[in-house]
């Protein structure tokens, strides 16, 4: 009886634990455009990655890259999901001023950058935190 019970709470914790996960696996999403936002107020990598979580929480999003030193935010995304002014406003609300500068297909962002998006990764090695006054993406 007692193997039965371990049996049981064991498996409700990995089904629980898979049924979380499957949250957080973005299958099927392709990108079938790429948004180019031009973004002020970046200082490090932990701007990087408080962008990068916010993106990625919403769906449509496949692929973000944080350009710190050049102040560009570069998303691949599904056009049938999502729009390019709401990752700008994704990106706005996480404290830093952001506008879609443009918004390109897959194929044109080759061209341009000489990769496909989310190859290679163009953010700036960060510090963890970048200890302005109140934080990342705050106005000083």
């Amino acid at each position: 009886m007692k193997n039965k019970v371990i049996n049981g709470v064991i498996l409700v914790a990995v089904v629980t634990l898979l049924s979380v996960l499957a949250f957080h696996v973005r299958i099927g999403v392709t990108a079938d455009s790429v948004a180019v936002l031009r973004t002020i107020g970046m200082t490090c990598g932990s701007c990087s990655s408080k962008i990068t979580k916010e993106l990625e929480r919403e769906k449509g999003v496949a692929v973000t890259e944080v350009d710190i030193a050049g102040g560009w935010v570069i998303v691949g995304y599904d056009t049938k999901m999502v729009h390019p002014e709401k990752l700008a406003q994704k990106v706005s609300e996480t404290g830093f001023d952001s506008k879609v500068y443009a918004v390109l297909t897959p194929k044109e962002f080759r061209q341009i950058a000489g990769r496909e998006i989310g190859k290679s990764a163009s953010a700036s090695a960060g510090c963890g935190g970048c200890g302005t006054k109140g934080g990342c993406g705050s106005q000083q």
